[in-house]
């Protein structure tokens, strides 16, 4: 047998397995594909960032992707919740197919925490507690794509329990991995205000990651699906379906043969459906990191659908959105809102949402209050608010000192209480408050000053 005609033959075989999509040749080319999914909220007047990640689960698992090689971070308290008109059902679009079923339950409640986090993506199954145990166990041939949807605030993202994730300690564990050398490269999603805070002067351009966020490093994301605005929900849902940024992608991927449109093409689709309209509604999608990944096709970290083998890449899916949509900051606030309105007059139900309302809006006076006469008390110069609120140039991480950053909030949170999602807006005052050399007694000293007598009326 001439032995140059096996070569020739294995040559056509292997051509034949890329054109079909054969998952022999899929590892012989790039080896494992992994994804890690999280969704950084609960409650249910955050229905949206599961919805997003339980959306992303069943792109992942049509593209071809194992539940072995998908991991999922949820508090999981969505789609049996009291509130939901769809027991056991999640939507993450009007009228949509429920994305829930199936989506694998690896780490819940206490278990969806930040140390759990950073073990699954090192693969460090000795550092796990609870949950289902599963690491990205992730070898030099192969491809990460990890997707995070939440509240986020200048630096930091949100868990669903435990403390939250600094963009310090995220890059340092993106690092850790590249240097132990268990991925070929690595894709990052972001969803979140200021997300582009995350990245901002922190991730290298040469260890193979390539970041996309929702906004830049000084605004906010969007909800988009949302009682009231267009299109909006079914009548009975009064909290929002989605995120503009996530939906962007996710119904991207819905439609296309991924093998056919790269990471580049996909984010000038998002960025476009996502830029700001004139009333100012929509965000700057941003791209950090390794930029020549750009390139790669989407197939390379999510798989594909085969039902979508025919269907070519279309620019005309980035044409700005027409959806109305309300800041991550207030969607929880527009539910309360929804809640009060649709229960009956003289109800339980309703003295229960009036005071879920009255107390989001009485906790918003608090922060804001007492940050802005925490920074007078700093400044005797009047010049608190200018100086507290300045941006640092582009190119440059939101703080020098995260450690700084992290016992002054932890110091105001002592003294004046719980930032929570709408407080954490302010990440960028305190950071400001380590670049301006203030130091934590100062900070302590007006914190007690501030919140141990009552704001006045």
């Amino acid at each position: 047998m001439n032995p140059g005609y096996g070569a020739l033959a294995f040559v056509f075989l292997t051509l034949s397995c890329l054109v079909r999509g054969n998952n022999t040749a899929d590892m012989m080319i790039s080896g494992k594909r992994w994804a890690v999914l999280v969704a950084g909220s609960r409650g249910y007047e955050n229905y949206r960032h599961q919805a997003d990640v339980c959306h992303a689960y069943q792109v992942l698992k049509k593209g071809g992707l194992s539940d072995e090689n998908i991991v999922v971070f949820m508090y999981d308290d969505i789609a049996f919740h009291s509130s939901n008109p769809r027991p056991g059902v999640i939507i993450n679009k009007p009228n949509g197919d429920d994305v829930y079923e199936g989506v694998p339950k690896d780490y819940t409640r206490l278990d969806a925490n930040a140390p759990n986090f950073y073990a699954v993506i090192l693969g460090n199954k000795s550092a796990v507690s609870g949950g289902s145990g599963k690491v990205v166990d992730s070898g030099p041939n192969d491809t990460i794509f990890i997707y995070f949807s939440d509240h986020g605030s200048p630096g930091v993202l949100g868990m669903p329990t435990g403390s939250d994730i600094y963009a310090k300690d995220l890059i340092d564990v993106l690092k850790k991995k590249h240097a132990a050398k268990t991925y070929k490269s690595l894709v990052f999603y972001l969803e979140a205000c200021e997300s582009g805070s995350i990245f901002e002067g922190l991730l290298p351009k040469d260890i193979n990651i390539y970041a996309t966020t929702a906004a830049n490093a000084v605004e906010n994301s969007w909800g988009t699906y949302c009682p009231g605005e267009y299109p909006s929900p079914p009548r009975e849902y009064d909290t929002c379906l989605g995120d503009l940024y996530s939906i962007s992608w996710l119904e991207d991927c819905d439609k296309h043969d991924l093998r056919k449109e790269t990471l580049g093409q996909q984010y000038q689709v998002v960025r476009r459906r996502t830029a700001a309209d004139y009333a100012g509604h929509g965000s700057h999608v941003m791209q950090y990191g390794s930029a020549g990944r750009s390139n790669d096709p989407l197939f390379s970290y999510i798989g594909t659908n085969p039902a979508n083998d025919n269907y070519t890449f279309a620019e005309y899916a980035s044409s700005p959105s027409t959806l109305r949509l309300v800041s991550q900051r207030d969607a929880d606030l527009l539910h309360f809102w929804y809640r009060y309105h649709k229960a009956p007059a003289g109800s339980h139900q309703k003295l229960e949402a009036q005071k879920l309302l009255f107390d989001e809006i009485s906790h918003r006076k608090h922060v804001d209050y007492s940050i802005n006469q925490i920074g007078k008390l700093l400044f005797s110069d009047g010049n608190s608010s200018m100086v507290l609120e300045s941006v640092r140039p582009i190119g440059q991480p939101l703080v020098d000192d995260w450690d700084c950053l992290k016992m002054i909030v932890r110091t105001y949170e002592k003294y004046c209480g719980s930032l929570s999602n709408y407080g954490k807006k302010y990440t960028r005052v305190f950071a400001n408050m380590c670049n301006f050399g203030f130091t934590l007694e100062q900070v302590l000293l007006a914190s007690i000053q501030t919140c141990s007598v009552p704001p006045p009326a």
